[in-house]
Parts: structure tokens; sequence; C-alpha cells
């Protein structure tokens, strides 16, 4: 049991990057599909009573709206935000309004909104 919580806190405390790795590991190396997993994790959390809607917002959302003046700057810092590649991200910061990141504690979120704004990018926390 030690050996799984253990498990948990390092998963918990992984940066972007690294869940990109994870999931990039866990598709290549044994098929497995992050993405269907964290809907199937999501799921029954999301699904709570009118009282947890209620209770102060924990998870925010991170969206680009326009990339602003200075598009490179932007696309570089989606980028490594992001933990995706150049194209994927030029792609993002085109398609903007774009969700960046989502499900994202408040200070991640206003980190995140700070340092894009900053590269010239408009932004909205939801």
């Amino acid at each position: 049991m030690a050996d799984l919580k253990q498990l948990a806190e390092q998963l918990v405390n992984l940066t972007v990057k690294e869940v990109k790795e994870l999931a990039d590991i866990l598709k290549d190396e044994y098929g497995i599909e992050p993405a269907a997993a964290a809907v199937a994790v999501a799921g029954p959390a999301a699904g709570g009573d009118g009282a947890a809607a209620a209770e102060e917002k924990t998870s925010f959302d991170v969206i680009l709206k326009e990339a602003g003046g200075q598009k490179l700057a932007v696309v570089k810092l989606v980028k490594d935000l992001a933990g995706l590649g150049l194209k994927e991200a030029k792609d993002l910061v085109d398609a903007a309004p774009k969700e960046l990141k989502a499900g994202v504690s408040k200070d991640e979120a206003e980190a995140l909104k700070k340092q894009l704004e900053e590269a010239g990018a408009v932004v909205e926390v939801k």
C-alpha cells in the first residue's frame, strides 16, 4: 500500500512535459490511449451532486483567445507549456480561440495566463 501511495504522489507531481512523455510511453509500448483513461477517471468525479458545484471552483481551463502581435513568441511558449511539438503548437495558436490546458489549479492557470500575456497573447481563464 505504501508503494501505491508513493506512486500516486509521483504521478501527481509530474510536470506537463513528463506527463506527455508518460502518455507517449503508455501509447507506444502498451497500446493504452491516455486520453481515454483520463475521461474514464474524470467522468465519475465530474458527476457529483449540486452541492459540490456550489463550492469554490478548484479546476480551471486556460483558453488562448488570440496570439496577438508576437505570434512566434506565443507559439514557442505554447510549445513549452503544453509539451507539444512545434507544428502542433502552431496549429493550436492558429486555431485560437482554443483551450490550451484544462483542469489546472488556480495558481497554475494564473501563472500560465501571465506568461502568455507577457508574450503578447490574449488569454482567458474559465
